[in-house]
């Protein structure tokens, strides 16, 4: 139906150990959720009749499905993204081009080959759902509604994650636009859903344009018990308008597919090498011919200023002056005497090219003029907040500025992990393990690359909680502990890139690896918060439910961080840093900074440096140039 591409991935799937560990995974995960919630529920609650089961149902499928939805839609764009990307990092996409497929085949093949991992996740989670109606209190209806939405909400970011990579010439460009993208759609129909953009557009209400074109909005009213007779009726125009953008994002890349490839940087590339390769002809030819000229007349002349001494008068002859000698001769003057511009790289080589060089794309500005576009939007709705609110408490302070920080913490995270992987599908990662160049310098070259590349991202953010200060939103105090905890958390993801950019060869694999974990530590600890404020508002006394989850994610830490090249200091951070976060932020919940700040700058700042000192150490084990003993 989708061609070859996704009949090879639809056959090669059922062969991988890691098509069934991640389905029983995620549906492990949900499962222990729904454990947990119930925990904190009868621990903390008394239940009398057959209604606190239905309100518990109701409450934990609201939680279940917006999760499900920014799980699965964020890695399918992303996923969908990064396997486009490494087709054409590794020029094979070039190849797919040259082979009898039609357009249509190749970008909907590769589209439903990259979403094949996340629609399997999708179908596991149906049992768990279903669990959760026979508590009562949720409707068939509500969870197929809750499912169509998500199931066109992977569809229409995986398409346009799979346009933009084939648009794009980089694996950074391409994740980096299609999580702005991502993020910018959502945030932008959330604030016209809020009212904050007008109550009307012309006849239509800025409700109505929500719940159609948001997918966060629209999966909030499927949640909801529908009054209507038609059941579909509360996500029939979010479906409609789906369905509409799938098919025109798919018809875009249809249609240009062979117009963006071989992208202009391939082409322009091979241009160069031919151009280059005609220009050294004719120089290496004129440099033989004056080389000869200049050897030979040297050649003579020594020639005759021997012969005119006695003690070797007769011993030289014409013969000396060899094709060997005038070869050496003239590829001296050819080395030394070729025109062009010099460009003298610094000491650590990787940072010159990681600063110096156009790494990653030539038109990184579009990536920098979307997320300026967000800051925008963020900083005028934290402004708008600390002007109209007398005391504006600190959750509506966060409202606009942790998605921001958020989004700045995945950007760099992906900029990290992309800066190896762009390597390695590019076939200079082996170049460089050739070289004489020290673990140090790679390391801390790439780095220095990483915030150099990205200061933009790290800088407005940062501005943005200086700004908040200077309008006496927050104080001198908080404004410290914001920026620390802050560069804390930067040179902890560009850490975890670089490290799993090492250990994991496949960009998928290390994109879906990296980026997991920091969705885990921000995204699935906020969720265990959630549960305790809906269920008990209690923070101090309810860890106990909390420990099996926690204690599952130290060994998927442990698993993704030390599985490979395991210590005993990645080990101690594995399972110490997910307790360690639900304690951060609980302290933050009850106001409680000092302590907040101090334990989870240990655990970061211990688990960054767990990752650095072997990356530097052990350099050769980890990128596989040696073998461990």
């Amino acid at each position: 139906m989708f061609g070859p591409v996704f009949i090879r991935e639809l056959t090669i799937a059922p062969r991988r150990e890691a098509t069934f560990v991640l389905r029983s995974l995620y549906a492990g995960v949900l499962m222990l959720l729904v454990v947990t919630a119930w925990l904190v529920f009868s621990g903390t609650q008394l239940i009398t009749d057959i209604g606190d089961f239905a309100r518990f149902a109701q409450t934990l499928f609201t939680l279940l499905a917006p999760l499900q939805l920014v799980l699965l839609t964020f890695f399918a764009a992303m996923l969908s993204a990064g396997a486009v990307a490494q087709e054409k990092d590794r020029k094979t996409l070039v190849l797919l081009l040259l082979t009898r497929m039609s357009n249509a085949e190749l970008v909907l093949g590769k589209l439903m080959a990259g979403l094949l991992p996340i629609f399997s996740m999708l179908l596991v989670s149906i049992p768990v759902f279903m669990l959760v109606v026979l508590l009562g209190g949720v409707s068939y209806p509500q969870v197929v509604r809750v499912f169509l939405t998500t199931f066109f909400s992977i569809l229409v970011f995986g398409s346009l994650g799979s346009m933009v990579a084939l648009w794009r010439e980089k694996t950074f460009q391409a994740l980096a636009t299609t999580l702005l993208l991502l993020v910018i759609w959502i945030g932008l129909f959330e604030a016209v859903g809020a009212g904050m953009l007008g109550s009307h557009w012309g006849p239509l209400s800025t409700k109505a344009i929500a719940a159609a074109l948001s997918p966060w909005t629209a999966t909030l009213n499927a949640a909801y018990p529908a009054v209507e007779t038609n059941w579909l009726a509360p996500i029939m125009s979010y479906l409609t308008a789906a369905g509409l953008l799938a098919v025109f994002v798919n018809a875009i890349a249809v249609a240009m597919v062979r117009v963006w490839n071989p992208s202009r940087e391939t082409r322009s590339t091979t241009i160069e090498q031919d151009t280059w390769i005609h220009k050294q002809g004719v120089e290496e030819t004129l440099a033989d011919a004056i080389a000869f000229d200049k050897i030979a007349e040297w050649e003579a002349t020594r020639i005759v200023d021997k012969a005119d001494e006695p003690a070797v008068k007769g011993a030289v002859t014409s013969e000396d002056v060899t094709n060997e000698n005038v070869a050496n001769e003239a590829e001296v003057i050819r080395t030394h005497g070729a025109g062009g511009r010099v460009r003298h790289a610094w000491d650590n080589p990787i940072l010159w090219r990681e600063v110096r060089t156009r790494a990653y794309g030539r038109k990184i500005w579009m990536i920098q003029a979307a997320y300026m576009l967000f800051f925008a939007m963020c900083a005028w709705s934290l402004h708008s907040i600390v002007q109209t609110q007398i005391t504006p408490s600190p959750a509506q302070l966060a409202a606009p500025l942790v998605p921001l920080i958020f989004l700045s913490l995945v950007l760099v995270n992906a900029q990290a992990v992309s800066s190896l992987t762009s390597e390695r599908d590019g076939g200079t990662f082996d170049l460089l393990l050739v070289s004489d160049i020290t673990p140090g310098e790679f390391v801390f070259g790439k780095l220095g690359g990483i915030f150099y590349n990205m200061k933009w991202c790290i800088l407005l953010p940062l501005s943005l909680c200086i700004a908040l200060y200077a309008m006496r939103g927050i104080d001198g105090s908080t404004l410290f502990y914001l920026l620390a905890s802050l560069a804390v958390l930067y040179l902890f993801v560009a850490m975890i890139g670089l490290h799993i950019g090492m250990n994991y060869e496949n960009t998928r694999t290390a994109a879906a690896m990296s980026l997991g974990i920091v969705f885990f530590l921000f995204v699935g600890v906020a969720a265990c918060i959630w549960i305790m404020i809906v269920f008990s508002g209690s923070f101090q006394t309810q860890l106990q439910p909390f420990l099996a989850f926690m204690l599952g994610g130290g060994i998927g830490l442990y698993l993704t961080l030390g599985g490979r090249n395991p210590s005993q200091a990645i080990t101690l951070s594995a399972f110490l840093l997910p307790p360690f976060t639900f304690y951060v932020i609980t302290s933050l919940l009850l106001g409680d900074l000092h302590l907040g700040f101090a334990v989870g700058a240990l655990a970061y700042g211990f688990t960054t440096a767990a990752m650095l000192i072997p990356a530097v150490a052990e350099f050769d084990v980890a990128t596989g140039r040696t073998t461990a003993d």
